[in-house]
């Protein structure tokens, strides 16, 4: 008898992995399937909700920040953000490799339509995020020396092996992050993720190319001696080296494991997923 067949006597389910993976792949579909069929008005107001959600995040940050000067403590605080993008179903940027490229490859969706959310969540988080970023400034002037030393604490890094592997970290922390929330139905173990996240993400000072921008921005706000063509330098590879942990670390090694999965939800789907939707 083969592995694949003593697995399938032994399991509850005839898939060929087991049935928690193959529950949560049928979510990860989902999911992705629902989110790639957004309209553009949809995606990019869903994207600016995102920017202005993680953006509560970051305002709790810099207060406990101003308060303790301790990051760690102030990263739990950020947690908060990670929350609140939760509960209200908006969508981050880096939280887009998963669960959609998962929906395209199983061909319930289309790579136009990844395309699509990409780019318009992507634009839209970093402007709502600007936006709030600016109310921010004008309602607490007195966080004006943690918003510099956050802001120069990338801008001033420079493309070096170590800024790399911070992105890559952020990149793959954050999917790591989506793939945990849907393996599970409890909400309170899915707030418990997101404040881990956050705690990572921000008390660790990890290169996340959109979380991180909303504090170059505030600070160019603030007054600071930054440009956005000193945003656009650090933005550019931290972007890069995001989406590249994101995708080798954490989604194409999931993307092998579930390659029986996926065989099967080919075999079934439509020739034109956008057209079926």
């Amino acid at each position: 008898m083969t592995d694949d067949a003593r697995r399938r006597q032994l399991g509850d389910n005839s898939a060929p992995v087991e049935e928690e993976i193959e529950e949560a792949f049928d979510r990860i579909i989902e999911e992705g399937a629902q989110r790639l069929s957004r309209s553009w008005t949809t995606v990019l107001v869903t994207g600016t909700f995102g920017g202005l959600e993680v953006g509560v995040g970051i305002m709790a940050y810099l207060a406990v920040m101003h308060e303790t000067h301790n990051y760690l403590l102030a990263g739990l605080a950020f947690g908060i953000g990670m929350i609140a993008l939760l509960l209200a179903k908006s969508e981050l940027f880096t939280e887009g490799f998963l669960v959609p490229i998962t929906a395209v490859v199983a061909k319930e969706a289309s790579v136009s339509q990844l395309v699509k959310l990409w780019g318009g969540t992507l634009v839209m988080n970093l402007v709502g995020g600007w936006v709030f970023m600016w109310i921010v400034v004008q309602a607490f002037p007195q966080w004006k020396p943690e918003l510099e030393s956050s802001a120069l604490h990338f801008v001033e890094a420079g493309f070096t092996l170590q800024s790399v592997c911070l992105a890559i970290l952020a990149g793959s922390t954050i999917t790591l992050m989506t793939r945990m929330q849907l393996g599970t139905d409890s909400d309170v173990a899915k707030m418990a993720v997101a404040v881990a996240d956050g705690f990572l993400l921000v008390g660790l000072q990890l290169f996340h190319s959109v979380l991180d921008s909303f504090f170059i921005f505030g600070a160019i706000h603030a007054g600071v001696e930054l440009d956005y063509l000193d945003w656009l330098g650090w933005f550019g590879y931290a972007l890069l080296f995001n989406i590249l942990g994101g995708l080798l670390l954490v989604t194409v090694l999931r993307l092998v494991r579930n390659k029986d999965l996926i065989r099967e939800r080919r075999e079934k789907a439509p020739a034109d997923p956008e057209a079926a939707r």
